[in-house]
This record gives C-alpha cells, sequence and structure tokens, in this order.
C-alpha cells in the first residue's frame, strides 16, 4: 500500500478542512508548491490533489493545479474537485494528472461515468465520498440517498482506475478511520481502493493496508505533525 499526501486546493491556498466543513479550516500553507516539495522531500511521490472551490462552483485553482503536475517528471498525481463534463476530465489528464478523480456526476449519472471510464480505461477514479454509509456529493453539501453497498455495484462492470473511498464523518478529526466501511469496499469491489478520512496512526495505515486498501490518503495528520512523515514515508511512500 502507498501513502498519498493530500493537497486541498481553496482561493489558491493548500488547505485542511475538520469534517469536511468549509467553515472549519485548521491548516493552511499559502503556496501549493510548498507543501509539495516538503512532502516530496520526505520521500514521497505520489499525490491526491482536490480543487475544493471547483467542488463548490466557487471558482477554479487550476492554474495551482498545473504547477503541481508539472513540477517535476515521475511524480504521480490524482486530480479531484468538481470535475463533471468530458472536456475537464481530458483536460485533466492532458495537464499532467496520472488518473482524474471524478464524484458528484459519476454518482448521479452512471451512463457518462461508463462513456468517460470507455474513453480512458484505467484512468478514472471514482470518488464515493460516504457520511454514516449513505454516499454524499457536491462538496459533500449533498445526500445521494444511496448506500455505498448499491453505489459499489454500479461500480462493478466499469473499467475504472480505482475507487476513492472518503469516510467524511472522520476526515479532518484525528480520530482514526472507518475500518469496518474501508474492509467492506475491499471486500466487495474487484476496483482498487484509495482510502481516505481520520488516518491518525501507522496503525491505521498498517491496517487499512492489511484490509487490502491499495493507497491511503493522508491530510490532517500530515499536516499538523501527529504523524511523523519520515516514518510514514519510509514504510508507505509509493
Amino acid at each position: 500500500m502507498i501513502a498519498i499526501p493530500a493537497i486541498d486546493l481553496r482561493e489558491g491556498a493548500c488547505v485542511q478542512l475538520v469534517g469536511g466543513s468549509y467553515d472549519a479550516e485548521k491548516v493552511r500553507v499559502n503556496d501549493p508548491l510548498d507543501a509539495l516539495k516538503r512532502w516530496r522531500d520526505f520521500g514521497f511521490r505520489t499525490f491526491h490533489v482536490v480543487d475544493l472551490d471547483a467542488a463548490l462552483g466557487k471558482g477554479s485553482n487550476s492554474d495551482a493545479i498545473f504547477r503541481l503536475t508539472s513540477y517535476e517528471r515521475g511524480l504521480t498525481f490524482t486530480v479531484g474537485g468538481g470535475v463533471r463534463d468530458a472536456e475537464r476530465v481530458e483536460a485533466v489528464l492532458e495537464g499532467g494528472a496520472s488518473s482524474v478523480v471524478v464524484g458528484t456526476r459519476a454518482i448521479e449519472d452512471t451512463a457518462w461515468l461508463a462513456d468517460v471510464a470507455n474513453r480512458y480505461p484505467n484512468r478514472v477514479v471514482v470518488a464515493a465520498d460516504v457520511k454514516g454509509r449513505e454516499v454524499v456529493t457536491r462538496g459533500w453539501t449533498a445526500g445521494s440517498a444511496r448506500d455505498i453497498r448499491d453505489v459499489l455495484a454500479a461500480m462493478e462492470p466499469l473499467p475504472l482506475g480505482g475507487l476513492l473511498v472518503t469516510a467524511v464523518h472522520k476526515e479532518g478529526q484525528l480520530s482514526g478511520v472507518d475500518l469496518p466501511l474501508m474492509q467492506e469496499v475491499a471486500r466487495t469491489s474487484r476496483h482498487r481502493l484509495y482510502a481516505s478520512g481520520g488516518v491518525t496512526t501507522l496503525e491505521d495505515l498498517r491496517a487499512l493496508a492489511e484490509a487490502g486498501a491499495y493507497g491511503a490518503v493522508i491530510g490532517m495528520a500530515l499536516y499538523t505533525g501527529k504523524l511523523d512523515a519520515r516514518a510514514v514515508a519510509r514504510e508507505f511512500a509509493g
């Protein structure tokens, strides 16, 4: 399993939010490239970039994303946030991302998802953001009334690059992961599982690895120093 630092973009800066609330910003790094360089220096080579403004329809951080993806050859980026049409999927991939993360429209429009997944096989990752067991959309502000199991079943036949499952109820709270949720996803789906939300300790990472996760996205615990970045990179850097 690989550990993947999160670089969440808001108003051009790198931020960390508590519990998925845009009113609860805890960490801010004014230049996202500083965050990338910091994690790269520890040995991380794979990064998860999210445009929070685009996810809420409040703007775009495209320039900041391009600065990140073009920084160094050989680094791997998954990029998402507000990707809701085929043109944006193409732009993200052509802009240097290894894979593109689609959430809201993928959950709401399976026919569209099938089209872009078949157009870009193994490069489209579906974000399933979960509160309790319900998949939520539109920057975590809207419920879908769909259980995670139903969403997994719909994704199963598609040529996806993976599933990014975020336990929103754990996000940014440094209270540990929702291990039963991640175990269920890994057991139920054939797709790669990228687990996110609540990673706080090395034991959390080891438990996710044992559960069968392909990758674990880490945010708050790295930015606050709760997790020793050097130790994480030594054991889990991809």
